[in-house]
């Protein structure tokens, strides 16, 4: 069972915060940092979203209504069912983390990478991630509002304005600039007969780097919010227990989507393919566009609200690459091969009947 290497890189940065947290003027170097690399980050997904090919998905309307209904009301329903375990299992900070986790949207690398190897619909897989994202920017601040609310790092008028300046505004400028590209790229293209560069092709050819500035971002992002957490004492408050505790019932919500996304796709009536698809879909959470948001929501408190996203995206990588290599060993359902046309019937389709 794979251990994500990223993962590797997130703890080795929480430690690095734990040793070596910000403080002072550092501190506010930092948060002036991450808050900048947040901005980066969702202008980076605004101008990688092809307005075009999102919009070519919406013919599969009923797979992306299951995996939105799956990411932001299933979700957030057993999120709300797991407030009886405060505080027996969890603790209310630990609880308040394992609710923001079932508020984000789903992950697109993943999803569209385990897809492909169980042979499921990758271009559903593809526009199911993408719609997520993108709903998620609006979406998970709207749901965190009403069922965190205060508790949830003071959700707040400034708060929704944050949202807006570095979410939301980032993001609609990348989608700008992407626009204006592929007009430049169109008028290229006539201008050298058909001879110009591709749509989004400076997002193409660096495709690479950005992946590291990504990562790069959301490393800082994690540093900063667990230096603020270790200068504050949180971590204090959690012990291997409760951590026990919340590995076992994310493990229990995992297993519980799992199960109800390929089910429930069979009671839908939806192929295999699709199946697949809204299974790996429909259970993940995005570590990627999860860590942003909650800097942003939880501010000083982020630390302890992040941690139930990183162990559950670790668990979801795990669990699902075991599904997604069995499900590529399953056969193939049996596709009836037309009847061989007797000799009179291919004259027949042919030139004729031939006269006698």
């Amino acid at each position: 069972m794979p251990v994500d290497p990223y993962i590797l890189l997130l703890l080795g940065t929480v430690g690095v915060a734990a040793l070596l947290p910000a403080r002072g003027t550092g501190a506010d170097v930092a948060s002036g940092a991450s808050t900048a690399a947040i901005a980066l980050l969702f202008f980076l997904y605004g101008a990688r979203l092809s307005t075009r090919e999102a919009l070519d998905g919406l013919k599969h309307w009923r797979l992306h209504t299951t995996v939105l209904a799956c990411t932001f009301v299933v979700f957030p329903l057993l999120g709300l069912a797991a407030r009886g375990l405060v505080p027996v299992i969890l603790t209310h900070p630990l609880y308040q983390g394992l609710l923001f986790l079932t508020l984000v949207p789903s992950t697109v690398q993943s999803s569209i990478a385990f897809t492909s190897i169980a042979r499921g619909n990758v271009p559903a897989a593809i526009c199911a991630g993408s719609f997520s994202s993108l709903a998620g920017i609006v979406v998970t601040p709207l749901l965190a509002a009403a069922l965190l609310g205060s508790s949830g790092g003071g959700f707040s008028a400034d708060s929704l304005l944050k949202i807006v300046l570095q979410l939301l505004v980032p993001f609609l400028a990348g989608q700008v600039l992407r626009r204006c590209g592929v007009k430049r790229g169109r008028a290229k293209r006539v201008e050298q007969g058909g001879g110009g560069r591709r749509e989004g092709g400076f997002i193409t050819r660096h495709k690479k780097i950005l992946g590291y500035v990504d990562r790069g971002s959301i490393l800082l992002v994690v540093y900063t919010a667990f230096s603020e957490g270790m200068v504050q004492g949180i971590w204090h408050q959690v012990s291997a227990i409760r951590l026990a505790g919340l590995l076992a019932v994310e493990a229990v919500v995992l297993a519980v989507m799992l199960t109800l996304t390929w089910y429930g796709g069979k009671a839908l009536r939806f192929d295999r393919e699709d199946r697949i698809a809204i299974q790996f879909a429909g259970s993940k959470k995005s570590l990627a566009s999860g860590l942003p948001m909650a800097s942003v929501l939880f501010g000083a408190h982020a630390s302890l609200a992040v941690l139930p996203l990183m162990l559950f995206h670790q668990m979801q990588l795990m669990v699902c690459a075991v599904i997604a290599k069995r499900r590529a060993r399953d056969p193939l359902p049996e596709v009836t091969e037309p009847a061989a046309p007797t000799a009179g019937s291919r004259t027949a389709v042919g030139t004729g009947t031939r006269s006698g």
